[in-house]
């Protein structure tokens, strides 16, 4: 009767060990990639611990595995010695899907090479989308059915070092410069957190937030990355800013990964991590925000497709955000003291009826020669902008 319980205790600690394997290395890739339930968990934290604890972990494990393994497979059958080899096996199986093809950066690879062409060579249809970014008299625009595969590419604009990222979860393009501690840092695509994306730097291993810049996990926790300041608008309509840009290109190894997202732009792919709600205020809707000091708010697509033109204040700062007639390029400026409205094909201010274009300069009229300061404003999902800009307000035109 000992020698059987002793035999079942040994089962029971084999059994054990492997369900404390598999639990650590599924639980590590688990709290980071978007598995039923795990991005509605605030467990970045734990699965930080995981990520940086995971080799002794595996050591313990397998130490307190081997000798229940070994007795069992002495005193057991030939079902038994199975049984310990289907079990490893599965084991091994598990190891390399977490560790090898479930990782984030192995999904979503870096180009090989990045591919700039000028507005005349371009092969990037007109009308996708772009994240576009001008510094030192240098423009570049980066489609974002592209950098939305890859989540980031490091790149040089102006002379100045830049990161495009892009969360196609939340639908957040931002652009960082990629430097820590004023050292210049390499990033990875880790996971996700709250369904945004998260890097990793080299040197700390600390990771940070796409939809922010911030740093989440590890020894930089609370840091931020610097942002550049980048727009969101038509191919077609950053060329008629910018007409000596330089565009990014696809990187052909990857064409079966673009093609994934092909229609991202318009928001009807097949994911629903992606796709776009047509009515106003779900999940996956639309919104442009704008964040000006501690007060963030944010504007339902539907009513800019509709108005065209919005004047309102974001705290103290009276904003104007203005929807191209492609119905994809928006833009927010300063207006001060100015109301501005859409008559026909015009853009005009109310207070002195000057005439205005899509760059927020003044054509004609009083102010002619004026020049609106810009205004960031992102074009993100509901659901992101109202999980990282807590308290938000949201604009109603009858309020």
């Amino acid at each position: 009767m000992q020698g059987m319980n002793k035999k079942w205790i040994l089962y029971a600690a084999a059994l054990g060990g492997f369900a404390l394997l598999l639990g650590f290395e599924i639980a590590k890739v688990y709290y980071i990639m978007p598995f039923p339930g795990s991005q509605q968990e605030a467990a970045v934290e734990l699965a930080y611990w995981i990520h940086q604890n995971i080799q002794w972990i595996r050591w313990v494990g397998w130490a307190l595995l081997a000798y229940p393994a070994y007795r069992v497979v002495l005193l057991g059958g030939v079902g038994t010695r199975m049984l310990i080899g289907v079990l490893a096996v599965f084991y091994l199986l598990v190891f390399y899907q977490f560790n090898f093809r479930l990782m984030a950066d192995k999904m979503f690879e870096q180009p090989q090479e990045l591919i700039f062409l000028s507005a005349d060579s371009n092969r990037v249809e007109r009308a996708k989308l772009v994240i576009g970014l001008e510094r030192n008299g240098q423009a570049k625009a980066y489609p974002i059915e592209i950098i939305g595969y890859h989540h980031q590419v490091r790149d040089t604009v102006g002379g100045e070092l830049v990161m495009v990222t892009y969360c196609t979860v939340c639908r957040t393009g931002r652009v960082f410069r990629p430097l820590v501690a004023g050292e210049p840092q390499t990033f990875r695509l880790v996971g996700m957190d709250q369904f945004n994306a998260m890097f990793e730097d080299t040197n700390t291993q600390s990771w940070w937030r796409q939809v922010n810049g911030e740093a989440v996990a590890g020894p930089l926790k609370g840091s931020l990355l610097e942002e550049v300041p980048a727009q969101q608008m038509s191919l077609l309509a950053w060329i008629d800013r910018y007409p000596h840009t330089l565009i990014m290109q696809p990187d052909r190894r990857y064409d079966s990964a673009y093609a994934d997202l092909e229609q991202y732009d318009e928001g009807m792919v097949e994911s629903t991590l992606e796709k776009r709600d047509t009515a106003s205020w779900q999940e996956k809707s639309w919104v442009v925000g704008i964040q000006s000091g501690t007060v963030a708010k944010a504007y339902d697509w539907n009513d800019l497709l509709r108005l065209c033109v919005i004047n309102d204040r974001v705290g103290d700062l009276p904003v104007v955000i203005m929807l191209e007639p492609d119905s994809v390029s928006f833009h927010a400026w300063q207006r001060d003291t100015l109301a501005f409205e859409l008559v026909g094909d015009a853009l005009r201010d109310r207070n002195t009826r000057s005439t205005w274009n899509w760059r927020g300069q003044c054509l004609d009229g009083l102010l002619k020669g004026n020049q609106l300061r810009y205004v960031q404003a992102y074009q993100e999902f509901w659901h992101s902008w109202r999980v990282f800009h807590s308290g938000t307000e949201t604009y109603s035109k009858e309020r």
